[in-house]
């Protein structure tokens, strides 16, 4: 009865922090937490194996709160367990500089796993967590050294099953029969504009059960802790099929007037009514933000029993050096996040005289010379593997009855879901992930990329059909304002390489990047490959921009700026520029983010200011590119979609041509001589 009366304790001290969190910062959700606290607590005190003081451990489950807006759930727990998160950093919630913002963000607050909000993201990422410790169980463990065994638990609401991405998630994690995922559904049938009656009455369970999930059910989320306890050890003892366990939860519970409505979802519960409640529930009125000694004591035995937890996976891990100092070694090696020495030996350098190449197929060549020296690097496609050239040769299937191991991933129709699985796996650790897909397609990938930007995951995007020259698919799937879309994203390197050997300093680009996400844009179309002794001169295509040919007879009149399949017209605008007289300098400019990273003194050895002729010419849209051109400069590019023909005549048609670009140069430098302006 003590141990009772205790876990209530403990249980309303989630809920009334979290509750005052909310009302001193006068925004945020309190109604999720007030509801879920009680599954929160079973699984923070009695069945999660955690560390807080290695919250980077590897042999830790992973714990998503996929429904981010109750973050202070999390925060609670955080700060109540033992994390880096105190009661200042509560009492700031949603404050400049705090630890705990809005919606939880990995790498600001100490034992936030992924960053979630968007709903149906976590979801996601919950999903790729699971698939990168199965792709990690099936290298490492060995008979007797099970050294990878934890488990990934989500928390999901009502958003986060009616969203796109976790439908999608949730189908393939079904299809894989990813055992080691745990979903818990908090089932309160609110939403930010009332009951769920108003668009979402389908029977979850039936639809979780087709996707070939183990489903469980709890009707009392509120106070049956005996049926919950039962249903999350039903739960971690399934091990051939995902379980999703549906918890009816009342939101905001304890609140005699909010709860059970939307009122209780989004906004304070307002002085009054949070004073009410802890009346209804035999809370304290005051003080606010109130932990009993007991009740952190108890939460506070984490700390022992994580360590000790801790201690016994790295006794595990000392016997598994013993037995297998290899991959002992190569386990080290991949959670630190290090390659392996020796790893870019392989890369393939591309002679003019072998004939034009697509850039797609480059790169194909690219991945399969790195795989095989980085075991670590895995991915796929979303259907489309012959056409962006995304498989592994040799590097097996991910499949749920193939032979395990496989690094070949088949996302299905799915961008959206990939996405938020390549974040998942990259979060988890261990695992290199990439994900390819039409240019184009990007689109369906947005958030997950956004997400990923933020988060600073290492994530490879293999985008292909660049550009209108992927021809007669018309403009449907002809990428035009996508280059400018992607590069005004914060920290995410958007590289688009002008030929084979600039594709092979993208892939290294993208390999030794581990602050954040990488989006390498190809070719469907061949073009002419480059002399590598002029690509690789000094470093260039790393410092995001290089001039790849330099004017003839001194300095430049005209700066031809270009990226992709562009830089080949730049080039030959160059010649055609010359045989007038006029001497142009090019410009190669396949990754801005990596150009502006570089040091004044060298952009401006590659854009000298005194030369204020300067032409961009890229298919795509302009936008941006006033940024290197300035006000007396020029863009040639395609302001307006695409259309169906071939990608040769499509380049004529919209003026993508040397002589379009010659005669853009020729106008500038005519208008400056002249005093005038275009």
């Amino acid at each position: 009865m003590e141990h009772a009366a205790l876990a209530l304790r403990a249980i309303n001290t989630i809920r009334f922090l979290s509750a005052d969190a909310v009302q001193k910062a006068k925004s945020g959700h309190p109604g999720t937490p007030m509801a879920l606290a009680p599954l929160a607590y079973l699984l923070w005190t009695r069945h999660l194996r955690y560390n807080p003081a290695n919250p980077e451990w590897a042999g830790r489950d992973r714990f998503v709160l996929s429904c981010g807006h109750a973050s202070m759930l999390l925060y609670s727990l955080l700060h109540l367990t033992g994390y880096d998160v105190t009661l200042p950093d509560l009492k700031a919630f949603r404050q400049w500089g705090s630890r705990t913002p809005g919606h939880p963000e990995a790498g600001h607050t100490s034992g936030v796993e992924v960053t979630t909000g968007p709903l149906g993201q976590g979801l996601g990422n919950a999903v790729g967590m699971a698939m990168a410790s199965r792709l990690l169980a099936h290298r490492f463990n060995r008979p007797g050294h099970e050294v990878v065994s934890h488990r990934v638990v989500a928390l999901c609401s009502d958003g986060d099953l009616m969203e796109g991405v976790g439908a999608e998630a949730a189908s393939l994690a079904g299809f894989h029969r990813l055992g080691n995922l745990v979903a818990f559904y908090d089932d309160n049938r609110i939403t930010i504009e009332g009951s769920t009656d108003l668009a979402f009455r389908e029977d979850t369970a039936a639809r979780f059960l087709a996707y070939g999930w183990n489903v469980l059910s709890v009707a009392d989320g509120n106070t049956d802790l005996a049926g919950m306890e039962a249903a999350i050890r039903s739960a971690f003892a399934e091990r051939e099929r995902p379980t999703l366990v549906i918890v009816r939860t009342t939101i905001g519970y304890g609140a005699p007037n909010r709860q059970d409505t939307a009122e209780a979802h989004g906004a304070p519960l307002g002085e009054a009514e949070l004073a009410l409640a802890k009346e209804n529930l035999g809370w304290p009125g005051s003080p606010d933000f109130l932990v009993p000694e007991d009740v952190l004591a108890h939460f506070r035995e984490a700390i022992p029993r994580g360590e000790r937890a801790e201690k016994e996976w790295r006794l595990k891990m000392a016997a598994y050096g013993t037995a297998h100092p290899d991959l002992a070694l190569e386990w080290e090696r991949r959670m630190w996040g290090d390659l392996p020495a020796g790893w870019a030996d392989g890369i393939p350098t591309f002679a003019p005289e072998s004939g034009a190449v697509a850039t797609r197929s480059a790169s194909n060549k690219v991945l399969n010379a790195i795989a095989a020296k980085v075991p670590e690097l895995a991915g796929g496609s979303a259907d489309l593997g012959s056409s962006t050239e995304t498989v592994i040769r040799g590097g097996g299937e991910f499949l749920p009855d193939a032979e395990p191991g496989g690094r070949n991933f088949h996302f299905g129709v799915r961008e959206h879901g990939m996405g938020a699985i390549l974040n998942g796996m990259a979060r988890h650790g261990g695992v290199i992930p990439y994900g390819g897909t039409f240019f184009i397609f990007s689109d369906y990938m947005r958030p997950s990329i956004r997400l990923a930007a933020l988060m600073g995951c290492r994530v490879v995007y293999v985008l292909t059909h660049d550009s209108v020259g992927l021809g007669e698919d018309g403009p449907t799937h002809q990428p035009v304002e996508h280059l400018a879309s992607l590069r005004a994203m914060p920290n995410l390197h958007v590289v688009r390489p002008a030929d084979a050997n600039e594709t092979a300093a993208a892939w290294r680009m993208a390999m030794e990047r581990t602050g954040g996400p990488t989006a390498i844009v190809l070719t469907r179309q061949k073009i002419l490959v480059l002399a590598p002794e002029k690509v690789f001169r000094d470093g260039g295509v790393t410092r995001g921009a290089y001039v790849i040919e330099e004017a003839e007879g001194g300095e430049p009149d005209v700066l031809l700026l270009a990226s992709g399949s562009e830089v080949s017209v730049a080039l030959a605008a160059r010649g055609l520029l010359a045989g007038e007289g006029v001497r142009a300098r090019v410009v190669s400019m396949p990754c801005w983010e990596r150009f502006e990273e570089q040091p004044a003194e060298y952009r401006e050895t590659v854009l000298p200011p005194r030369v204020a002729a300067r032409v961009s010419v890229e298919a795509g849209c302009t936008f941006g590119w006033e940024r290197y051109v300035g006000a007396r400069g020029a863009s040639v590019g395609i302001d307006r979609f695409g259309a169906s023909a071939p990608g040769e005549r499509l380049f004529r048609e919209f003026g993508i041509t040397p002589e379009a670009v010659r005669d853009r140069a020729k106008s500038l430098l005519a208008a400056a001589k002249g005093g005038g302006r275009e």
